[in-house]
C-alpha cells in the first residue's frame, strides 16, 4: 500500500493512493497514518479495505507520510562511495544522530533557508518507519518491526554541522530541513530496500544518481543495531544515508541559495520537489 496524509498544515486526512493513481480518504477508519495505524494490525485492517469504496480526496498538498514521529534518527556516512567523496573513512560502527521532529515538512513543501546560512545542502535518504516497538531486536527479527519505507531528503548547514563546536544535529534540525513522503509505502511493496536507485536534481542538474546497494549497513542491521541503544516506536524514521553527489563532496562546493528548485526520489516510493527561500 502507498500511505500518505493529504491537506493543510495541521490539518492532514489519512489517505491512500489507489492502484489507478487516486487518493482516498481513510479518515473513516483511521485517525492517522502513525502509531497503532502502521502496527502490524492497523496495516491489516486498512488492507482489508476495498480503495473503490473510499472517497475521493484531492491532493492539493501532501502532508508528512507519518504523524506522531516521536525519533527522526539519521544515519551518517552510510554509503561508502559518499564518505570517500566527502574524504572521510568509512566508520566501524553506524554514525548516528539525530534530526528534530520540528524539522518534518510535507514532500512539496518549501524549505527555508536559516538566518546566516552560507552552506546549505541536498542529501537524497532512504527513510525506514517503524511499525512497531522494537527493542534489543536481533538483525534477524528486525524487518518484523519495519512498516515500510519513504523518500527522506536530510537537508543540511555544512557550516553549522562541521564548522561550529559541538555535534551534527544543529546543521541537521533547521526548521523544514526533513521532507518526508509522498507516501509510506508499506515493506510488501518492496522486494529489496537495499536494491533501490534514488536520485536528486538541483534546477534540473542531476546531483546525486546512485542506489540503496553502496550502503555500508543495511536496514535491517540498522533497526537491531539502533535497538540496542534506543526503544524504537510506531512512527520513528530513520533516515539512512546518503550516496554521493552532496554539494560538499564537489570541487568547488556547491551549496543552494533562495530561488533554487530541489527534485529527488527513490525507486518504487515517488518523488519530491523543494523551493528554497530565505527564512525571515
Amino acid at each position: 500500500m502507498k500511505l500518505m496524509r493529504v491537506g493543510p498544515l495541521g490539518q492532514e486526512k489519512p489517505a491512500l493512493l489507489d492502484k489507478d493513481g487516486k487518493t482516498r480518504d481513510l479518515s473513516a477508519h483511521v485517525p492517522d497514518i502513525g502509531g497503532a495505524s502502521i502496527g502490524p494490525e492497523g496495516l491489516a485492517k486498512i488492507a482489508a479495505i476495498n480503495p473503490a469504496s473510499l472517497p475521493e480526496l484531492t491532493a492539493d498538498r501532501i502532508g508528512a507520510c507519518v504523524a506522531g514521529t516521536g525519533k527522526f534518527i539519521c544515519i551518517g556516512l552510510n554509503y561508502s562511495d559518499h564518505a570517500a567523496e566527502t574524504g572521510a573513512e568509512v566508520p566501524p560502527e553506524p554514525v548516528i544522530f539525530m534530526k528534530a521532529t520540528s524539522a518534518i515538512v510535507g514532500p512539496n513543501d518549501d524549505v527555508l533557508i536559516p538566518r546566516g546560512s552560507e552552506k546549505t545542502d541536498w542529501e537524497v535518504e532512504l527513510g525506514v518507519v517503524i511499525g512497531k516497538t522494537a527493542k534489543y531486536v536481533s538483525e534477524a527479527e528486525a524487518m518484523d518491526y519495519v512498516a515500510g519505507y519513504c523518500v527522506s531528503h536530510d537537508v543540511s548547514e555544512r557550516a553549522f554541522q562541521t564548522e561550529r563546536a559541538g555535534q551534527w544535529t544543529k546543521g541537521k534540525s533547521c526548521d523544514t530541513f526533513g521532507p518526508i513522503g509522498p507516501w509510506l509505502v508499506t515493506k510488501d511493496e518492496i522486494a529489496d530496500p537495499q536494491n533501490l536507485s534514488m536520485w536528486l536534481t538541483v534546477n534540473g542538474e542531476k546531483m546525486q544518481n546512485g542506489s540503496t546497494r553502496t550502503m555500508v549497513y543495511g536496514v535491517a542491521y540498522l533497526v537491531s543495531y539502533l535497538s540496542q541503544f534506543m526503544s524504537l516506536h510506531p512512527g520513528d524514521v530513520i533516515s539512512t544515508g546518503t550516496p554521493p553527489g552532496v554539494g560538499l563532496g564537489m570541487k568547488p562546493q556547491r551549496f543552494l541559495k533562495a530561488g533554487d528548485v530541489v527534485e529527488l526520489g527513490i525507486e518504487g516510493l515517488g518523488t519530491q520537489k523543494q523551493t528554497f527561500k530565505a527564512d525571515a
